[in-house]
């Protein structure tokens, strides 16, 4: 499984480079923090594969990055070769990039 970490996300973002990103959170914390991303809860995202990009980078996030890898692992047999697992997600970036962020 490929990975990113939070710093080369913060640079991704800061360049404007074209990706998607994917928060597979439940609504909730998404509603506590976030990043910005498509709120895709973890038990939708088969269901609401498509709205995941092919064509682009796709990082996928959650709470620590165990979540996030869960989906990954179940979206590769599909075809996806294009995902990124944020290591430490939520949590990771509240503590290296934005430590303002409420984390629970």
């Amino acid at each position: 499984m490929k990975e990113i970490t939070v710093q080369e996300l913060k640079e991704k973002m800061d360049k404007g480079e074209d990706f998607q990103l994917i928060d597979v959170r439940e609504e909730f914390e998404y509603e506590t923090s976030n990043l910005g991303g498509v709120l895709i809860p973890l038990a939708g995202v088969l269901i609401e594969k498509d709205k995941i990009a092919t064509d682009k980078p796709v990082i996928v996030h959650c709470r620590s990055g165990k979540r996030s890898a869960v989906a990954i692992m179940q979206l590769e047999p599909l075809g996806y070769t294009n995902l990124y697992n944020l290591q430490g997600g939520i949590l990771a970036w509240a503590e290296e990039i934005d430590p303002n962020m409420s984390v629970y």
